[in-house]
């Protein structure tokens, strides 16, 4: 997958993350493909350290689902670190 392929696929995984987990969580465009670029790539972690799969192409069913579970992990991540930090 190129680098246009990655910065689609991230946008994308990151807004079905957020919409999946509704919440307020800061930021915009960037940080959503951020989200969904960095949790894409920690899906195909797990994903290969699990289940023996990596991402395949950008319009494989496996590699929509790895992005948007890794997006979600993240998102969880992040939520309860900034949880526990704003409870201080």
């Amino acid at each position: 997958m190129g680098i246009l392929g990655w910065i689609v696929l991230g946008l994308l995984a990151g807004a079905i993350a957020k919409a999946i987990m509704p919440g307020n969580d800061p930021g915009g465009f960037i940080i959503t493909m951020l989200l969904g670029i960095v949790g894409a790539i920690l899906g195909g972690f797990i994903g290969s350290a699990l289940f023996g799969t990596d991402l395949g192409s950008f319009f494989d069913l496996r590699t929509w689902l790895l992005a948007i579970v890794g997006s979600l992990i993240l998102l969880g991540v992040y939520r309860l670190v900034t949880g526990r930090r704003s409870r201080v």
